[in-house]
């Protein structure tokens, strides 16, 4: 007696079979995709994660196989055992598979399915509510499982690569000690100590400097962050980092250890050799010629101040914003008089707004003269040399922001991006990595009137610039770096602190008395006292990488169960209440809020 075919193992996936098969028997499982009849026949297409097989029902060659296939609908899971055969001249040139089809010898359902609440392809009308909820649905579709298996197939390399270079990969605890390093954590209560909490990590920083001070001189990590914070497209509440760390080392060796993956990583997935090293760029040279941290080098539109030029011009504007200690920059765009409307220009002056510009000026360049909102203000020789800063020619426009240092660069760091993408000046397939190096150490904080790490606190200031502690804080530099690609952060780092006495300087410096010093990172200040060899390292976020490898929109497409934008769950329904037994047993009494 021949087994039933769910007691078979399969003998090939539904995107494997070839020319080079016809003939033999095979036994294929997968769900139905879909299917249509043809007098005496009837074909369904099988698939799988690994592709499709077109199925062929003939009523000739078995009737009662041919009519119980009638009863096949969407989604259903069916095992199929047939002859492989030559498709002749129906060829289907879409599929790998397109050269041949399965004659079906038997049929087993293994499962059947309800009508699924939208259709299991890549182009699909269905909001993004909807496919969250069904979720399990929405991770048949090609478009996600291409997105789904590459994170894996990354995630491999990764592991791979930073094994042969003698890394270890180390786990660190998930319920730890809630320390302040920029975000809110997300809290635990614990049973066993009433009243007291868990944290889940921001990132596993202090345990993987715990593991330097240890002697584990390489340690690398693909761990799951937990952050606190409004969501975006490219965020989430849990997030996965490649995180590593290497003792007795410098930044130079760290470039070039990220380099080398990022190159093994491209050239795997993207069969791209990617040129080394990778440029780089200070921070003050990222903000004085993009405006923002993260520069997108893949067009122009470089930011160029005027300051000198306009303090004296009769625009008001401009000298009351220099006078006050700010400062007047711009961007020009080629053939910018042609391309941009006013009805474009009300846009754009509508969008700086977002980060404090009060207006946006603009000027056209003529054959002769300016033509624009502020070309009255500038006489002949004002104008040649404003043109000449910014290399305009005829037909270019010329956009001005006057405002505070911070304003003006993100103002127009923003709104280069906006117009790069309004006319299409992004170079697509034209991967632009950057380092960002030598970050401020501190940043002030105006409403809290006091000092932050502009990275974390453990981050270890230049060595040149110790001096300038307690002197001038504001120039001291960081031996911190970034590394950008196409305009997006997906990597950061630092040689951290190793002496006990720095590391309590700046805590100091950052308002962290000793007291708050040693509740929050006594083990650290303990173990920084026991022999701590220097030691630096970075995180590269892997949902980000994969979003930018895979030119997703959202990284709610690269993760497989992801968060909406209010950091809810939909195929769960997570966050739900708990009862109050549970709440009892920890301790826990919910406030009603009045306001909800």
């Amino acid at each position: 007696m021949q087994k039933k075919l769910s007691q078979t193992q399969r003998t090939h996936t539904c995107g494997a079979l070839r020319g080079s098969d016809i003939g033999q028997e095979v036994v294929l499982m997968g769900w139905l995709a879909s299917q249509r009849g043809l007098g005496g026949f009837r074909f369904i297409t099988l698939r799988d994660r690994f592709g499709l097989t077109q199925i062929n029902f003939e009523r000739e060659v078995d009737l009662g196989l041919f009519e119980r296939s009638n009863q096949l609908r969407p989604e259903w899971v069916i095992a199929i055992r047939g002859i492989v055969i030559s498709r002749g001249e129906n060829i289907n040139q879409s599929m790998p598979t397109g050269e041949i089809e399965v004659i079906a010898s038997e049929m087993e359902i293994l499962s059947q399915a309800v009508v699924p609440k939208f259709p299991i392809r890549n182009e699909i009308n269905a909001n993004e509510e909807l496919r969250l909820q069904y979720r399990f649905l929405d991770l048949r579709r090609e478009a996600i499982q291409k997105n789904i298996v590459l994170r894996a197939e990354v995630t491999y390399l990764v592991r791979s690569f930073l094994h042969k270079e003698g890394f270890l990969d180390l786990e660190t605890p998930i319920l730890t000690k809630s320390t302040p390093e920029g975000a809110r954590d997300y809290l635990v209560p614990s049973r066993v100590h009433p009243g007291n909490f868990y944290a889940l990590p921001q990132s596993p920083q202090l345990f993987k400097q715990l593991y330097m001070i240890a002697g584990y001189d390489r340690y690398f990590q693909i761990t799951r962050c937990f952050r606190d914070e409004d969501l975006r497209a490219d965020r989430q509440p849990e997030f996965t980092q490649i995180d590593m760390e290497v003792s007795f080392t410098n930044r130079e060796e760290l470039y070039d250890i990220s380099e080398r993956m990022m190159a093994s990583i491209w050239g795997k997935v993207k069969s791209v050799e990617l040129s080394r090293p990778f440029l780089r760029l200070t921070y003050q040279e990222s903000m004085a010629r993009f405006g923002v941290d993260n520069p997108d080098l893949r067009f122009g539109l470089e930011l160029r101040e005027i300051s000198d030029f306009v303090k004296d011009s009769t625009f008001s504007v401009f000298q009351k914003t220099i006078s006050n200690g700010g400062i007047v920059k711009g961007i020009c765009v080629p053939n910018g008089a042609k391309k941009i409307t006013r009805k474009l220009i009300k846009e754009y002056t509508k969008y700086v707004s977002i980060f404090g510009a009060k207006g946006l000026a603009w000027c056209k360049i003529g054959s002769e003269k300016w033509s624009g909102s502020i070309a009255k203000f500038f006489n002949k020789e004002e104008q040649k040399r404003i043109n000449k800063t910014f290399n305009a020619k005829e037909n270019d426009l010329i956009f001005f922001v006057a405002s505070e240092h911070k304003i003006t660069n993100s103002a127009l760091g923003n709104l280069r991006k906006k117009i790069a993408q309004k006319l299409e000046l992004i170079r697509e397939n034209d991967d632009q990595f950057v380092w960002i190096t030598d970050f401020p150490l501190l940043e002030w904080d105006e409403e809290t009137q006091r000092y932050h790490a502009k990275h974390h606190p453990f981050t270890s200031p230049n060595l040149d610039d110790f001096s300038l502690l307690e002197t001038d804080p504001n120039n001291v530099t960081a031996l911190a770096y970034d590394l950008v690609l196409n305009g997006s952060e997906i990597g950061g780092g630092s040689i951290r602190i190793h002496q006990h006495e720095v590391q309590s300087r700046v805590f100091s410096l950052l308002g962290i008395s000793e007291k708050e010093a040693n509740e929050k990172f006594g083990f650290l200040l303990n173990a920084l006292q026991h022999g701590a060899p220097p030691h630096g390292g970075l995180a590269f976020g892997l949902d980000r990488l994969i979003m930018l490898l895979t030119n997703a929109k959202s990284l709610r497409d690269v993760i497989a169960f992801p968060k909406t934008a209010s950091a809810a769950c939909l195929l769960t329904n997570a966050p739900s209440p708990i009862n109050q037994e549970l709440l009892h047993e920890l301790g826990l009494l919910i406030k009603e809020d009045k306001k909800s």
